[in-house]
């Protein structure tokens, strides 16, 4: 019954995830559009892989992200140097993870959507 629970808190973290942070609905709104893009141009299991380590990644560091902003604010909301340098990296976390995300996209889309394009 405590694993079961587990999930059910993790399954609500998630759902306010969505609710609140419209980043987080960016990234699912391109982890459908990659998704659709993978089927269509069939990508390799080795390629999907890749698709699916890097969104998860992107999601779940969003999620990290969010739960530190929230935990910041409720420390305070003044501003204060110390809190703005965690914001900062935490956010910082989530763009590199998007950014490589981004990179190996490049990496197994392009020379995909090319060769259909020499069609």
């Amino acid at each position: 019954m405590k694993l079961l629970n587990s999930f059910g808190h993790a399954w609500h973290g998630i759902q306010y995830c969505f609710r609140t942070q419209l980043n987080f609905r960016v990234h699912l709104m391109v982890l459908l559009i990659v998704t659709i893009a993978g089927f269509i141009l069939t990508i390799s299991n080795t390629e999907w892989l890749f698709i699916i380590g890097c969104s998860m990644l992107v999601m779940a560091l969003e999620l990290v992200n969010t739960a530190i902003e929230y935990l910041c604010d409720t420390i305070t909301k003044d501003i204060h140097p110390a809190i703005k340098i965690i914001k900062d990296v935490s956010a910082g976390a989530v763009l590199l993870a998007a950014a490589g995300s981004v990179v190996t996209g490049i990496i197994i889309f392009f020379p995909k959507i090319i060769g259909c394009l020499k069609l």
